[in-house]
């Protein structure tokens, strides 16, 4: 779809339950643009993405794809979209593993990492991106045990999950994060998200701290009001109505317009740049 229908055409009111459905979003939401020409940037590479399944990380997918990395996917439950990940990864010709359960479980992030070292030989870019997050109106409303919920998936997976992929890691290899604009800017309704997503961003200059000397770069993206199924599973209708208008642009943004930061990050084109957050958030200006 063309990216200006979000800014000319009204999102009607949708809702859907956690952690939402791809195929249900309306307008549907572009992934790659038509004229996105790869160019072999990860050509050899082979990349794991938490949350593959829909939204920026299916994106993140096919790009990376298009680009010639070979690509495996964790994701929680939503089958029909990790299946249309995997077809728009077998069009661009390189191989697909996709895998299904929960992130906040240590033992199976640790599985996930042997899964793909064995499907593909090894691993040199691992992309955290799989999140949830559940509104609240300010801390009194929070509920504390989805907010320990919350962070095993935003925040605790990514430990769980960089640990085990160290050791195959070696010089020249990428870890990337997704984090958010509310970690700088916060937001009430979202007190504990922000709080993990804020983690993110110490959790990458840190790890960046710890790795860059082996020639492993950490960086994290942190996007703004995107189009993807968590805005209508997380929101009131109402709000998904409203989601993006509020930005210096005036629109929600597209995956496709997310995903090519994460290419650059894990490609040699940002040989240099380690321990960073690239913002886009479509012209919101943060203190990085």
């Amino acid at each position: 779809m063309d990216k200006k229908d979000l800014k000319e055409e009204k999102i009607p009111e949708q809702q859907q339950p956690l952690p939402g459905s791809q195929q249900k979003l309306d307008p549907q939401p572009e992934i790659i643009r038509d004229d996105y020409k790869g160019s072999d940037k990860l050509r050899g590479k082979s990349a794991l993405i938490t949350g593959g399944d829909s939204g920026i990380g299916q994106a993140v997918a096919v790009h990376f794809a298009r680009e010639g990395a070979n690509v495996a996917i964790i994701y929680l439950e939503e089958d029909k979209d990790a299946r249309q990940t995997e077809e728009m990864v077998a069009r661009e010709g390189t191989k697909f593993l996709a895998m299904k359960g929960d992130i906040g479980d240590r033992s199976f992030c640790e599985q996930c990492i042997q899964r793909v070292t064995e499907s593909f030989g090894g691993l040199n870019i691992l992309v955290n991106n799989a999140g949830e997050q559940h509104t609240a109106k300010g801390l009194e409303e929070v509920d504390l045990d989805v907010t320990e919920r919350t962070f095993r998936t935003n925040i605790l997976s990514m430990f769980y999950l960089t640990k085990a992929a160290l050791p195959f890691l070696k010089e020249g290899d990428a870890i990337i994060n997704t984090s958010s604009i509310v970690a700088y800017q916060g937001r009430e309704y979202l007190i504990d998200y922000g709080a993990t997503k804020g983690a993110i961003v110490g959790f990458t200059r840190s790890l960046n701290e710890d790795l860059a000397g082996e020639g492993i770069r950490v960086n994290s993206v942190a996007p703004g009001p995107i189009w993807t199924p968590l805005i209508p599973a997380s929101f009131p209708a109402e709000h998904v109505a409203e989601f993006g208008k509020s930005t210096n642009m005036g629109r929600p943004g597209q995956p496709s317009e997310v995903a090519p930061a994460y290419v650059f990050l894990a490609s040699k084109d940002a040989s240099y740049i380690s321990g960073q957050v690239i913002h886009v958030n479509g012209g919101e200006a943060v203190a990085s």
